[in-house]
């Protein structure tokens, strides 16, 4: 079971790919902005982040670049799952740090493919 730290200004949103998380088995932490995500990260060190983009105070593209240039939290892998769809979003997006890209809406088996993509069994 891994512990996978899930970022999204959106209840819905949040609750819904939680409850994607815990069905694979996997413990589930949440943050409610990009600032929190970046404290959580290095606050419970999880073996993932599902990070969305469009958040107040720091949004993801920020968020990710500092948990992937923090020498505490570089190590941890993290996915951008957001509504922006464009190229150079999913761009600029791998050269802030994420490992991988998945827009909105996307179905519970993709979620399920990146998480085992990004964790190994």
């Amino acid at each position: 079971m891994a512990r996978i730290l899930i970022v999204d200004d959106s209840p819905s949103q949040l609750m819904g790919i939680r409850r994607i998380v815990e069905k694979l088995g996997h413990e589930a932490l949440t943050a409610e902005d990009g600032a929190a995500g970046v404290e959580a990260a290095k606050r419970e060190l999880p073996d993932m982040v599902l990070m969305d983009v469009v958040m107040p105070n720091l949004n993801g593209f920020q968020a990710t670049r500092s948990i992937c240039r923090d020498p505490g939290t570089k190590h941890i892998p993290v996915v951008l799952v957001t509504t922006k769809d464009q190229d150079t979003d999913r761009v600029w997006g791998m050269r802030q740090g994420a490992k991988a890209y998945i827009t909105k809406p996307f179905s519970e088996n993709d979620l399920a493919d990146i998480i085992s993509q990004m964790i190994p069994a």
